[in-house]
Parts: structure tokens; sequence; C-alpha cells
């Protein structure tokens, strides 16, 4: 266990005001499962934003899908509003290699051909593997490989972050 403290709710208010710089005209905000779909919801209830958010799954476009398959408990790719040229928001928790990132875009382009792909994060962890960036990080550290970061949401919608040797 890492002694690294960070406070996800005070880094949710950073995101909250860099997302509102990122908003364009009829934007949808779209969450990648697990932890940016609950930013995304709870970005677009603060927001006061018309409509409802989408959720992105990364599982079936994964470089590595063969050797991990589909996680448990996961959810598939919802997106209730048309893609096609429609400026989209990425939201995630946690950005590090790049590779969930690429795959979700592989899986929203399935679904349409948006006018602009942004994406805006909880937390840039470094250690791209691909020329992948956020236009907005509410916090960048620096965590060893063999660490994981992971969001997690109490039944009252806060989150926290805990950080674990990877399995």
């Amino acid at each position: 266990m890492s002694a690294l403290q960070l406070d996800a709710e005070a880094l949710y208010t950073e995101l909250l005001a860099g997302v509102r710089r990122l908003l364009l005209p009829d934007v949808a905000l779209v969450g990648v499962w697990s932890g940016g779909a609950w930013l995304a919801e709870r970005l677009q209830r603060d927001l006061g934003l018309p409509g409802k958010h989408g959720v992105i799954s990364s599982a079936l476009h994964r470089d590595d899908f063969g050797s991990r398959g589909l996680a448990a408990g996961h959810d598939a790719t919802s997106l209730p509003f048309a893609v096609d040229g429609r400026p989209i928001l990425l939201i995630d928790d946690v950005l590090f290699t790049g590779r969930t990132i690429r795959a979700v875009i592989n899986e929203l382009y399935d679904f349409g051909r948006p006018s602009s792909v942004r994406l805006a994060v909880l937390v840039d962890r470094g250690g791209r593997e691909l020329p992948i960036e956020a236009a907005y990080a509410a916090s960048r550290i620096v965590l060893p490989a063999t660490q994981r970061l992971s969001l997690t949401r109490d039944d009252a919608g806060g989150f926290t972050f805990s950080v674990r040797e990877a399995s």
C-alpha cells in the first residue's frame, strides 16, 4: 500500500470547473465504464446539462481482450443520443497507458462519427504507451507501474481513491 493520499472529492470539484470550460454547444458527456461513468453521471447533473450522459465500454476493442475477456459485472455501452456530428466529451477517472481510451474511441466510432472528441480525466498518472492526451486533468501524479489507482463510489455517491499493488 502506498502513502499517496488523493482527495477524490476535491479533485472532482477541479474536474467540474475544467469540464465547464470544455463545454461546446450540444456536447454529449460519455463516461468510460466504470469510474468515468460515475463521474459523467454526476457532472451531467451538476452542470445542469439536458438529456442523459452516455456510458462507453472498452471491453470489445481492447488489444488484450483475448487474455482479459469481459470483466465481471461489466455494463455494455449505452449512448442515448445520436453520435454523428456531435461533439463528445469523454470522461474517465484515471489516464495511464492510453489503451483504454484508444479502445473506447474505436467503440464510439462504431456508433457514428462525432464532430470532435475531447478527453477530461480526474487523474493523469503518466506512463503513456500511446499518443493520447487529456484536454483537462484535475491532477497529474506519478505512480510506479506496479501500483493501481482506483476510484470508488460509496452509496451516497461520494468518491474516494485507493492505491494498491497491481495483481
